[in-house]
């Protein structure tokens, strides 16, 4: 996204809350089939998902890739 972003005080429109559907850390640390891909993530997500990872024993990979199973699912 090269394009910057400019953001106005007008109104957004109508909002609705969207019920928490993500798991928690916890849940995130399984074994799943894998696929390798690459992908540029920021600095804070991969710091906080390593953080997360240690506390919990795990990789982190497998939890971002968890995270990402759980919205597909929900999605589909």
């Amino acid at each position: 996204m090269k394009k910057k972003m400019e953001y106005t005080d007008e109104p957004m429109g109508k909002i609705r809350v969207i019920k928490d559907f993500l798991p928690s850390p916890e849940e995130l640390a399984l074994k799943d089939e894998t696929v390798k891909i690459t992908i540029s993530l920021s600095k804070t997500s991969v710091d906080f998902f390593k953080q997360e990872a240690k506390k919990h024993h795990t990789q982190y990979q497998r939890m971002i890739r968890r995270l990402l199973d759980e919205y597909a699912t929900h999605q589909t």
